[in-house]
């Protein structure tokens, strides 16, 4: 059965993507183990991933690269652009309490990653008192509900409109080391709507999943109580989740040498994917005659032992994928000079060089068929800097697709069908039962 999709913060739409499914990745990303039935066909060293059982009908976002890259990339899989909403969430909710806006009806989950540069470990970590308002300007009133690191709570007056069985709300690792925080947000998810959801909250590294980089991102995953089975509450509530009801997908990847050969393939599971390897195929920038994301990278001169300025490591994880336009990309190569490895590239003339949008983007999990820079004299113009900013702001499509995968597999077992015996049985069968913290 379909379900429907409500997007909010989609950016240029990693986590659309993942939900949506049917797009290509290397095949080192995939663990064919333990899940062969994700994969519809192979071409070269990439695999196509199965369509999901999720129709996006509604995007959002205030950024107009983001609409750009978006609508640009999304009509193409044949999903309208005039579901994509250019304008802020704030503006959007206001208008619908006022009756000049309707959001869809039918709602099955709700995604989102709201603002995190007020929770990031790299910025000034204002958290709640953001400097900066929804539009991101700058605004005297920091204890505003408009403020930027407040978001969450518009997203959770959508979530109160929408009333979907699920919402996935993505941000920074940071949050959880910034005071309360984390319980806060968790706290007023719980309490959403008048039979309130579960809420459980953890922390996720992409490279357990088959994405080469070390990124690190907290999930919130919400289950509306009026229509989960009884069963499932119960479960859920309990301080550690039965197998058969976490909706948090299960890990595929490891890293095999700390945990010992015998372990991994005893789990099944696949060691780290390489960057080597989802950057293999890719011509030098100067060598692309077609690819323009291939072609673009940053200028930006080397500046010491500061952020980006590090060579990645083809045999193992890239650095977090950032949302940087300049001197904090990282590089492909170093030279001799500043301490550069790849000595057999440099010795067949290789310059030291950024690493490029389309590199960025594979690393990102997103497939090569992403226009990310688009020099069209249309309204839907792409340059490199804003594409560097939507690669790194997104969740990467294939963790997001592990997302889509679980809950498709443990739908039926979380929710019943009929919304009349969810709350029957929500209010007399387990009439007791309260929210797990």
């Amino acid at each position: 059965m379909v379900k429907k999709l409500l997007s909010l913060f989609s950016g240029c739409g990693g986590m659309d993507l993942g939900f949506d499914g049917g797009f290509k990745v290397n095949a080192d990303l995939v663990n064919f183990s333990i899940n062969p039935q994700w994969v519809t066909g192979k071409q070269n060293n990439q695999v196509i991933l199965t369509k999901n059982d999720f129709e996006l009908i509604f995007a959002n976002d205030i950024v107009k690269a983001a609409r750009n890259a978006w609508v640009s990339y999304f009509t193409k899989r044949e999903i309208s652009p005039t579901i994509f909403h250019l304008g802020s969430i704030v503006d959007l909710v206001k208008n619908s309490e006022v009756g000049k806006f309707n959001f869809p009806s039918n709602i099955d989950i709700v995604t989102g990653g709201f603002p995190c540069q007020d929770f990031s470990v790299a910025g000034k970590r204002k958290g709640f008192n953001s400097h900066k308002s929804h539009r991101g300007e700058k605004i005297d009133e920091i204890d505003s509900v408009e403020n930027r690191g407040q978001l969450y709570q518009w997203m959770k007056k959508v979530i109160e409109i929408t009333s979907p069985k699920v919402f996935i709300a993505e941000n920074v690792k940071g949050l959880v080391s910034l005071s309360n925080t984390k319980s806060i947000i968790q706290s007023d998810f719980e309490l959403i709507g008048e039979y309130g959801y579960i809420v459980l909250a953890k922390v996720v590294f992409a490279p357990d999943y088959g994405i080469p980089q070390m990124r690190e991102r907290i999930f919130f995953i919400g289950l509306n109580k009026q229509y989960l089975r009884p069963e499932a509450l119960m479960a859920l509530q309990q301080s550690i989740v039965a197998p058969d009801f976490d909706p948090f997908p299960p890990k595929t990847h490891t890293k095999i040498e700390s945990q010992g050969s015998l372990f991994g393939s005893l789990l099944s599971l696949q060691p780290y994917t390489k960057v080597g390897v989802v950057l293999e195929s890719l011509h030098e920038p100067e060598q692309e005659l077609q690819d323009l994301a291939q072609m673009k990278y940053s200028k930006a001169k080397y500046c010491g032992k500061h952020q980006g300025q590090i060579e990645i490591n083809l045999d193992g994880l890239a650095p977090t994928i950032r949302s940087e336009h300049h001197g904090n990309i990282e590089y492909r190569r170093l030279s001799l000079e500043h301490g550069g490895r790849y000595i057999h590239e440099l010795n067949q003339g290789l310059r030291e060089r950024r690493l490029t949008v389309r590199e960025c983007a594979r690393i990102q999990t997103f497939p090569d068929d992403y226009e990310f820079v688009r020099e069209s004299k249309d309204d839907f113009q792409l340059g490199a800097s804003s594409s560097y900013k939507l690669i790194g702001n997104a969740v990467p499509p294939f963790l997001a697709y592990h997302f889509a995968k679980r809950l498709e597999s443990i739908w039926g077992s979380l929710f019943l069908n009929d919304f009349s015996t969810a709350v029957s049985n929500q209010n007399t069968v387990f009439p007791t039962l309260q929210t797990r913290y």
